[in-house]
């Protein structure tokens, strides 16, 4: 008999009908598993699973799962996993990294541009009929050109925004956990700083691509936003919970802040209230990898991994695992 296959969520089609050449797949409605109780109550039909971020993957999700040989998220991050669980439970692990890098670092600048142009309410002045012609001191904006662009992150999406930001003529700083070879810095003309709290004072943007961990957790707070210069502008297309959106709320009404740009809140699919009212604030839906190439790649990764083991391929030739 076939092997089963759980996809929580509707993905590109062409990945699922690849998945159902060799196997039987069923395909969840939108949030139809974001609950412990909705998984547990299906999970042991099945040999794999591909959930997404908003899914509750915890030890009792994986303790019924006693037919899964792997979890393989349709995601580059895996909070919403219990690894350890999994490990104990003999159940592979996997996520898609390496295929979201251009996608989120667009977004990125979108978002950056989106604020300091103030493009939103431009569009909504118009929109509300309210344009009567070229005005002198309408939605007066930022040059990006000759502007400190601070990375908080090095990685392969804070690499991929700092590519972008030569052609901008931005000049750029960085914070990483470890610094990057001295050839990449001359590449991209970045130069390191050696905390996150220098890198927030120099930077007049700030562009976060940090991990979460522990010590990342809330790390820009109301002392961090306070070494911001206050014409400083804020983007995180990370993860939410790097920041404490209370205190960034509070500093953009106070003005002292100019603006920010986010694609990730710590209590998704809530925004905090204050954020929805600030003042040159542009808040999009989680949306950094959504084009159809990378969400392709992305459902094609996990896919990939979940036939690798379903096959009894050797994990250690599997690159995308998280456990062997």
């Amino acid at each position: 008999m076939a092997a089963r296959i759980l996809i929580t969520e509707p993905i590109v089609d062409s990945v699922i009908e690849n998945l159902q050449k060799d196997y039987t797949v069923d395909v969840g409605r939108r949030g139809q598993f974001n609950s412990v109780d909705a998984l547990c109550e299906v999970i042991d039909r099945y040999d794999a699973l591909m959930p997404m971020l908003s899914n509750p993957i915890t030890a009792e999700v994986i303790e019924a799962g006693e037919n899964l040989r792997i979890i393989a998220n349709h995601a580059v991050g895996y909070n919403n996993i219990d690894i350890e669980a999994a490990k104990n439970a003999n159940i592979h692990v996997a996520n898609t990294p390496g295929v979201l890098t251009e996608a989120c670092a667009d977004l990125t600048w979108a978002l950056l541009l989106s604020v300091a142009r103030h493009l939103g309410p431009a569009e909504d002045y118009l929109r509300d009929d309210k344009f009567d012609g070229w005005d002198p001191l309408g939605f007066l904006g930022r040059e990006l050109y000759g502007q400190t662009l601070g990375i908080l992150g090095m990685g392969r999406i804070g690499t991929a925004v700092a590519r972008r930001a030569k052609g901008f003529g931005l000049n750029i700083i960085y914070h990483n956990r470890t610094e990057v070879d001295a050839e990449t810095e001359q590449r991209l003309n970045a130069t390191y700083v050696p905390s996150p709290k220098k890198l927030a004072a120099r930077s007049d943007i700030l562009s976060l691509h940090c991990p979460l961990t522990d010590e990342t957790h809330h790390l820009v707070d109301g002392e961090f936003i306070e070494q911001m210069p206050g014409h400083a502008i804020l983007i995180n297309t990370a993860r939410g919970p790097v920041i404490d959106e209370q205190a960034l709320a509070e500093a953009l009404h106070e003005k002292r802040l100019a603006g920010a740009g986010l694609d990730v809140f710590e209590d998704e699919p809530k925004v905090h209230p204050s954020l929805l009212d600030a003042p040159n604030c542009v808040l999009t839906p989680h949306i950094g990898s959504a084009t159809l190439q990378t969400r392709r790649a992305i459902g094609q990764k996990a896919a990939d991994a979940i036939k690798g083991i379903l096959n009894d391929r050797d994990p250690s030739t599997i690159p995308n695992l998280l456990t062997a």
